[in-house]
């Protein structure tokens, strides 16, 4: 519910921490492809925070942070 809420307003930039954290691999892959679906169809900006390395590697860019400084 609160990816539909966050999306309703067509946003220019999406903030997401953890979006797919509570959820199983099948749902997971369901909401990386929504996500990724507004990043073509909206040219929204999405910035995700997760620690799933699969996930990750769906990004178009990585930003690494230890201890909270930049470190890659």
């Amino acid at each position: 519910m609160a990816i539909a809420r966050a999306l309703v307003n067509e946003p220019r930039v999406l903030l997401a921490d953890e979006p797919t954290g509570n959820l199983d691999s099948v749902n997971s892959a369901k909401i990386l492809e929504l996500l990724a679906q507004v990043q073509e169809r909206y040219g929204t900006t999405l910035i995700m925070v997760t620690h799933d390395l699969d996930i990750a590697a769906t990004a178009h860019r990585h930003v690494a942070m230890r201890d909270g400084r930049i470190c890659d």
